[in-house]
């Protein structure tokens, strides 16, 4: 039993997973810190003269929006109800208390911000609540219905938060100025606001106290410009944070070029996003953080740096564009039929943007159709989205490159689609994940999933992945969400496949390999393996093929696990909250809304078990929502052995009131 300390482990296993270079660029940065800290950084924003002419305003077209939806929503705004990540309601009242944690109640103190336990459940709530109010999502939907109605109660509301949030985060006080990023998404949306509502002489700075209010929040702009560019992640913790820095960075000084660091705030964060882009993505334009959640979120930042650019006249590589380009074919191939994809790794429902209502509940949809108008490709409907992004057609061109089609394999990544008759209502698409764990040491995002596998036909969930849950419940859930008995694949002697460091660390990861490339998404031959359990004191490896027949309807996985002494071995299958089970000896029987399916479980003295929402192990349970979860069946199918072999045949049988 490890009898250290958690924040003592957590501490080494932090240190173990940087380079040398790493640790003294962590001092440098807590030096650079205490200077904010104590003044001698400067962020008091500069004297500068009022700009003349030098705003590339966007205008805006209200007369075909449907305005009676953001209108509601604008109302319940200034009654003080507001939408948080996906679709989560909170009152946090007309003028929020801009500290306190919207999910607990609890006030975070108003000290130095970096100096902040933001970990620290008891101290600030839950973080991750606190922050998505912080981000003014809800601001820019004040903006809009302002712009829909020109009636003043939007524009009067919007103010008062302004004037309130200001008074309530002081420069550098508080958690709201302890994260670069959370800086950089306030910043864009603000951004959002002041073009929507006329830039330097916008309606919102009419009136002596209208100037009143843009001369302090560009103060606050500055200083968190200043921020940002004084605390870039860096090294190990160079993933989406850093994209959404620089991009944050970017929009902020091509916005406000009023004082004599933005020209190079600018150049510095346009290269930092070229450097990035490339980095961060495989080949096949799939992000290497492993978490399609993440994908998402770092393309809202790309194109948002990507449309200032171009309305500004700058130019963003072609090779900056290729891979935006063919990150939005890889979200096209793994979308099934009903527009979901799979959960595969962390996601926290964050948004940098929420430019219409419900957008939430279609992200993927959302960021495609932006992304067709970015690169003028007019195969699907324009929507809001893209109007209040890009304005009157002003899109044209903004991308060099013809738009990238979709495809079913991206080895690079480590990613297989299987199936047939894609986009039809008959769709069969399922996804074979051999890719890493995660990026750079900590891996931050990923999941201990190797060889797993989804499935989804009709567009109904049949075999899913679970899902995150919550960054920061008890450890118990983050560790079982993220960990191998959440996910559709194999777990030896109850140790998950790499080994966990924190709640956003793994320091031993395992290592997944592709032994044979399938030929076709509907005559599916795949064979990898993993060596996430070489580490054990009898080295095991997992083998697992599989295979799709299209003309048979029929998936078989095939499990190898082979060492020299007996092991554990066990074999999870996570089935959509929709479907209704039977479970009859090695034969399973599956229910769902648009089809049927059944299941057979072949090999030597295997005991196959049902669970649904098991509390103890725990087990049987998936996450669609942060901080939302629900209990699903889960079949676990175990054996003793020294080379245990699973055989799984799932076929479906027919499809129900499609036609």
């Amino acid at each position: 039993m490890n009898l250290l300390p958690h924040k003592l482990r957590w501490m080494i296993n932090r240190l173990r997973c940087m380079s040398v270079v790493e640790v003294f660029h962590r001092i440098r940065q807590l030096g650079i810190t205490k200077a904010f800290k104590y003044g001698l950084l400067n962020t008091l924003m500069p004297k500068f003269n009022a700009p003349v002419n030098h705003e590339a305003m966007v205008t805006f077209d209200c007369t075909n929006t449907e305005g009676a939806a953001y209108l509601q929503e604008a109302d319940a705004i200034l009654a003080g109800r507001v939408i948080l990540f996906a679709a989560k309601p909170f009152n946090v009242g007309s003028l929020p208390d801009w500290n306190r944690d919207p999910l607990t109640g609890i006030v975070a103190p108003l000290s130095f911000g970096p100096d902040i336990a933001i970990s620290n459940r008891a101290l600030v709530g839950d973080i991750k609540h606190v922050w998505e109010l912080n981000r003014h999502l809800h601001w820019v939907r004040l903006a809009q219905a302002y712009l829909i109605s020109a009636d003043s109660r939007y524009l009067y509301g919007l103010a008062a938060q302004i004037n309130a949030w200001l008074e309530q985060c002081p420069r550098l006080t508080g958690v709201n100025w302890s994260s670069a990023l959370e800086l950089s998404i306030r910043l864009i949306n603000w951004s959002l606001i002041w073009h929507m509502l006329g830039g330097w002489e916008g309606a919102l700075f009419q009136h002596p106290s209208g100037e009143r209010l843009r001369t302090r929040w560009l103060a606050s702009i500055f200083a968190h410009c200043q921020f940002i560019n004084w605390h870039f992640s860096r090294y190990s913790s160079a993933n989406n944070h850093l994209i959404g820095e620089l991009a944050g960075l970017y929009v902020a000084a091509k916005t406000w070029p009023y004082w004599s660091q933005s020209k190079q705030w600018a150049l510095t964060s346009m290269a930092g996003l070229e450097r990035e882009v490339l980095r961060q993505y495989s080949a096949e334009g799939v992000n290497k953080e492993q978490a399609f959640a993440y994908h998402i979120f770092t393309l809202e930042f790309l194109l948002s740096a990507g449309i200032v650019a171009q309305r500004n006249s700058d130019k963003f590589s072609d090779d900056f564009w290729r891979v935006v380009s063919k990150a939005l074919g890889f979200l096209r191939s793994i979308r099934d039929v009903a527009g979901h994809i799979p959960q595969i790794g962390d996601a926290d429902d964050g948004m940098v943007l929420r430019l219409e209502p419900h957008a939430a509940n279609n992200r993927v949809a959302m960021i495609l159709a932006l992304g067709d108008a970015v690169f003028n490709n007019h195969t699907q409907v324009s929507t809001d989205t893209v109007k209040w992004l890009l304005g009157n057609g002003q899109y044209n061109q903004i991308a060099p490159i013809a738009p990238t089609a979709t495809d079913w394999q991206f080895p690079d990544a480590g990613y297989f689609v299987l199936g047939t008759d894609f986009g039809l209502p008959t769709e069969i698409k399922g996804l074979v994940d051999c890719g890493a764990v995660g990026y750079l040491a900590i891996a931050a995002h990923g999941h201990a999933d190797a060889l797993a596998v989804t499935l989804t036909v009709a567009g109904e969930a049949c075999l899913v992945d679970s899902g995150t849950f919550s960054y920061g419940q008890t450890l118990k859930w983050r560790d079982y969400f993220r960990g191998t008995s959440a996910h559709n694949t194999v777990r030896v002697d109850g140790v998950d496949q790499s080994v966990s460091g924190g709640r956003f660390m793994w320091t031993r990861k395992a290592k997944a390999t592709v032994d044979h490339l399938p030929a076709s998404a509907a005559q599916f031959d795949f064979l990898g393996h993993h060596d996430g359990y070489r580490r054990l004191a009898d080295p095991v490896q997992h083998q697992r093929s599989v295979r799709f027949d299209a003309d048979q309807r029929c998936l078989i996985i095939h499990d190898v696990v082979s060492g020299k002494v007996s092991h554990k071995v066990e074999q999870f299958w996570h089935f959509g909250a929709t479907l209704t089970l039977a479970l009859s000896g090695n034969h399973l029987y599956i229910k769902g809304q648009r089809f049927s399916a059944h299941m057979a479980f072949l090999g030597t003295d295997l005991q196959i078990q049902q669970f649904y929402g098991d509390e103890a192990l725990p087990l049987g349970w998936m996450s669609n929502a942060y901080e939302v979860k629900q209990a699903i069946s889960v079949i676990r199918v175990c054996v003793e052995s020294d080379v245990a072999v699973i055989e799984t045949h799932l076929t479906i049988d027919g499809f129900n009131d499609l036609f």
